[in-house]
């Protein structure tokens, strides 16, 4: 949990010939002096060689910030309050969800047949259909699409944004070889991208229906109206060399209704696999796209003046964005099986990738609330592989994955519960992977960065007291440690509140305007060089708001198979906004003070079990 306003020194410790090798990397924020030397010297030490450059780049990073989520429409949140200054912080309305149950069964079907039909047959396609002409197709569909673009840049009297799309169209048409090839973005005539619904909404409706429509995914009642008459405005819509016979269902729509649909297949074709790693990687998608992706549709422009000083070491946090894998294609080359937890009999999922021969393997735990499938997990789990190392993804034992297969507790917070949960886990997948590959799996090392680095040590510190059954490491890699955990959950619960410090007639204007500026950059290439127009006030709340998600998966998962009694409204699958609302009021020292102390003490740690928890 070190980021922003936590530490300001470096602090690298190794055993320096002891065996096991702890090596213990904790770097400022934000990094100026000394950076070279201490590289040099851990290079020196350090048993793994793969460019520490990258490392520390990693490690100067939380990595748990999703600033892009799915680029398609949705909505968010109508407001999360908290205790204390909490009760401050309004979060934009949410378009209304009466029909929740509905529309995630509906998100349920759209899953199954994104994970079912789409990515298996995609990876055909696009063997034998190569990227320049899937991109050719993308943009010839695009073309074919501006008589709705022209008609409602008029319609709202962007006659600029008209002018721009017609020289497009014309461009296109012509140079672009009937718009085979984007000829007009290379010569820099701008795109004006709008539809029926966003014309909707400049005239003042606003959306009163949240919608997860099958196969085209999260809509409203206005952009499923503004569909049907973007449609209706294209004039091929109406061309067919068939006549309609009700006997015929294929001349139930013209070849152009067709090509609409195979187009939309070629454009997902290439997304598909990150949209299938995003609804696994998420507790709860579905509330994702529903809170992330309305942004997108908001007819409000963002500001993007940086009102207020800025904080470079949150800014650095931001960054984390970055880190990611680099080769589109890794994440498919892993594999991922289950085992059998013998503590709670239930199945725990893993992926790994494995060199040729015999190597070394390295068990990656990511940090406070991660997935195996996270960018930051798999960008270190690149990182290794393409360095020599075997590498093996496991989801941390604060992300629901792990706490409703592997936890013997029903939440995440006493470290000898949860390092010995994981230490089991790991025993498992290292007892499963040496019998499906005899002879490959050489010295094994356990790496965690932020709160894995912390379970990463603890097991280290408690090896010669552990269960003599359970797996030994070699090399013990702690990338960016917590020092003290209470003092990391109040920075957190503090970066959430931080817009208590704007006016309370501008706040709720202003944490929108994050918003829309976080919405408007992940719809742009953004590049590590890009400078966040941040200020220091939205930097902490992007970091808090994004753990207290993090925190709304635990709770809800935990009461979920162990309900306190805590929470007011009733705990379901399919109807969750209004717990979801509740939870949201929870801070981390609730969570501490409501949940997890109670819960302990009844299991065993008396009436100085927060003492002991806090230790």
């Amino acid at each position: 949990m070190r980021h922003g306003g936590l530490t300001n020194s470096w602090d690298v410790e190794h055993s320096g010939g002891v065996n096991p090798t702890i090596i213990h990397i904790r770097p400022p924020w934000p990094v100026y002096k000394k950076q070279k030397q201490m590289m040099n010297d851990l290079t020196k030490t350090f048993p793994f060689r793969f460019p520490l450059r990258r490392l520390f780049s990693f490690a100067l990073s939380l990595p748990f910030l999703a600033l892009s989520v799915m680029a398609q429409p949705a909505q968010g949140v109508a407001m999360a309050q908290g205790t204390g200054t909490n009760d401050l912080i309004v979060l934009p309305e949410a378009v209304p969800d009466p029909i929740e149950p509905f529309n995630r069964v509906m998100w349920a079907f759209n899953k199954a047949v994104l994970t079912g039909v789409i990515q298996p047959t995609g990876k055909v396609y696009r063997r034998v259909v190569v990227k320049p002409v899937r991109t050719s197709i993308s943009h010839f569909a695009h073309n074919l699409t501006y008589p709705p673009r022209l008609l409602n840049n008029m319609l709202v009297g962007n006659w600029n944004g008209a002018r721009d799309e017609s020289y497009r169209f014309l461009c296109n048409s012509t140079v672009g070889v009937a718009g085979f090839w984007d000829a007009a973005t290379k010569w820099g005539i701008p795109k004006s991208e709008t539809d029926f619904g966003l014309t909707l909404g400049h005239w003042g409706w606003d959306p009163g229906l949240y919608l997860m429509l099958p196969l085209a995914g999260p809509s409203s009642e206005r952009d499923t109206l503004g569909m049907a008459v973007d449609g209706a405005a294209n004039p091929l819509n109406y061309s067919s060399p068939y006549d309609f016979q009700f006997s015929k269902p294929f001349t139930y729509l013209p070849p152009y209704g067709y090509f609409t649909a195979f187009a939309g297949y070629n454009q997902l074709s290439d997304s598909v696999d990150d949209y299938v790693r995003f609804s696994k990687s998420e507790a709860d998608p579905y509330a994702t796209i529903h809170y992330a992706s309305g942004f997108q549709r908001k007819n409000r422009v963002a500001d993007f003046t940086v009102k207020g000083p800025k904080d470079e070491s949150t800014l650095e946090t931001l960054q984390a964005v970055f880190f990611t894998f680099k080769d589109p294609k890794f994440p498919g080359l892993g594999q991922t099986k289950s085992v059998t937890i013998p503590t709670t009999k239930k199945q725990l999922r893993f992926t790994y990738w494995l060199q040729p021969g015999q190597a070394s393997v390295v068990y990656i735990v990511p940090g406070l609330g991660g997935h195996r499938l996270s960018s930051a997990s798999l960008a270190l789990a690149e990182l290794l592989y393409h360095n020599g190392f075997s590498a093996v993804l496991i989801s941390s034992p604060f992300n629901v994955e792990f706490m409703e297969n592997a936890s013997t507790a029903a939440m995440p917070a006493y470290l000898p519960v949860d390092g010995h949960d994981l230490h089991v886990a790991l025993t498992e997948i290292d007892h499963r992977l040496e019998s499906l590959y005899p002879n490959r799996l050489g010295k094994r090392a356990l790496s965690g960065y932020s709160m894995g680095a912390f379970d990463s040590l603890y097991l280290a510190a408690t090896e010669t007291t552990a269960d003599p059954g359970l797996m030994k490491f070699e090399r013990y890699v702690a990338i960016n440690t917590p020092v003290r955990l209470t003092h990391g959950i109040s920075k957190l619960d503090e970066f959430f509140q931080a817009p208590v410090g704007w006016a309370s007639a501008e706040r709720t204007d202003n944490i929108e305007n994050t918003f829309l500026k976080v919405a408007t950059l992940t719809q742009n290439s953004l590049t590590p060089k890009t400078t966040l127009p941040f200020s220091a006030i939205e930097s902490e709340f992007l970091i808090g708001l994004n753990f207290r998600f993090a925190l709304r998966d635990v709770i809800y998962s935990s009461q979920q198979r162990n309900n306190q009694g805590v929470l007011q409204h009733p705990i379901r699958k399919l109807n969750r906004e209004a717990l979801y609302q509740e939870i949201l009021k929870l801070s981390y020292r609730d969570y501490f003070e409501k949940l997890v102390v109670p819960y302990y003490r009844e299991k065993g740690l008396g009436p100085d079990a927060a003492a002991k928890l806090a230790k």
